[in-house]
């Protein structure tokens, strides 16, 4: 692969921007400067004064293009994925909703058919399964039909054909064998996220033992202090805050969380233990104002206004139209640090899934996956593995 120098572009580092540029030689990110290039390299991209950032890497979508990833198809996978690569993700775990286990295991077989065949996409280091052992209490916009507690026959089946490709499992830990199923994923290398949860602290704290180190969507679909008889007892959300080391994903998008709250969170957490994740559903980044949450054939309808997707009735979210840029782009309006927002979506997300090693921030050795975006964070140009795939 030929070297390549971007330069002329204000490079987004862990803690701090620099004016300068980087060579990137057989995919890798080779050396990182600050000024003009004192070497020379067969290809030169000239940023034009816009910001280098690491790409984003989202670990929780459901859809985007107008497909779903549980549409049943590889070609609506991929549409999403390049939706989603468009808007600067340069790493995308799909996200499949509850689901029977035959669905699941579909999702998952095109998932592994896609991966094997994606030329000039993202990169897909896993899935990400949210559900389907929940609360029906927290059930948010998953269908309570497909509900359950966690069946080590099923999840057993469901992992072994995974071959590793599940990244990410969130599911209530307050069910009945929640915890055997905690510890069966971290025995196979798969992170366990407390999501659509009524747990308390007890139930957290011994999850945190067993398997689960991460909230999915933290104030959306999961208890909060509540009283008892009296008492006071604390929820998922104060338990997160209490857990330091706890990661916590938040849906940036400005609707599903104001921008106190984002703040709030941020105050308390820190960059290094927050995911940006979209939660994004099938009509992100387009421009429809009705569509469908989850499976075409068997989803349910929804409403796009306001920037969001909304139940019928409108009493509930049902997932977000957002893209990765619109996250980075509502953490500044909260105040918060362009380096840091950028980490929130790119470094944190990488560490969160283990593969921090190897992308989600610009250093020396990591992989070229390299985005170009404006004062507005609107992204300008995608390059992915040291080959650009948008310009």
């Amino acid at each position: 692969m030929a070297a390549t120098v971007i330069k002329n572009v204000r490079v987004i580092l862990e803690d701090r921007v620099i004016n300068g540029g980087a060579a990137v030689e057989n995919g890798i990110i080779s050396r990182i400067f600050e000024g003009n290039p004192d070497f020379s390299a067969e290809i030169v991209i000239d940023g034009g004064g816009l910001y280098l950032s690491p790409g984003f890497i989202d670990t929780h979508c459901h859809g985007a293009g107008g497909c779903d990833y549980m549409d049943g198809t590889v070609m609506a996978m991929e549409t999403a994925a390049r939706t989603q690569l468009a808007f600067g993700a340069t790493s995308v775990v799909p996200t499949a909703l509850s689901g029977t286990t035959e669905q699941i295991l579909k999702f998952i077989k095109n998932f592994q058919v896609l991966k094997s065949n994606m030329r000039n996409g993202p990169r897909m280091p896993g899935v990400h399964l949210e559900g389907p052992y929940f609360s029906v209490a927290q059930c948010g916009a998953q269908d309570p039909e497909l509900i359950r507690a966690p069946r080590p026959e099923e999840y057993k089946k469901i992992i072994d054909e995974a071959h590793g490709e599940i990244c990410l499992w969130s599911a209530a830990p307050e069910l009945e064998g929640a915890m055997e199923f905690g510890r069966y994923c971290a025995r196979n290398h798969i992170i366990c996220s407390v999501g659509h949860s009524d747990a308390q602290w007890s139930h957290m704290e011994t999850a945190w033992m067993n398997g689960f180190s991460r909230v999915t969507h933290l104030y959306s679909a999961c208890s909060t202090v509540r009283r008892i008889g009296g008492y006071r007892y604390l929820g998922v959300v104060e338990s997160a805050f209490l857990l330091k080391n706890m990661i916590v994903e938040i849906i940036a998008d400005g609707c599903h969380m104001p921008p106190e709250l984002i703040r709030m969170v941020y105050e308390n957490k820190g960059a290094d233990r927050i995911v940006l994740v979209t939660d994004s559903m099938r009509a992100a980044g387009t421009d429809a104002k009705t569509s469908v949450l989850g499976s075409l054939s068997e989803g349910q309808e929804v409403i796009i206004e306001d920037g969001v997707a909304k139940m019928a009735d409108r009493k509930a979210f049902a997932g977000s139209v957002a893209t990765c840029d619109r996250l980075v782009r509502t953490a500044r309006k909260c105040g918060i640090p362009l380096c840091e927002a950028v980490k929130m979506a790119s470094l944190t997300p990488a560490y969160s899934i283990g593969i921090s090693s190897a992308t989600g921030s610009i250093a020396v050795g990591k992989y070229a996956d390299l985005i170009l975006f404006d004062d507005e964070i609107h992204v300008k140009w995608c390059m992915v593995g040291g080959k650009t795939v948008r310009h």
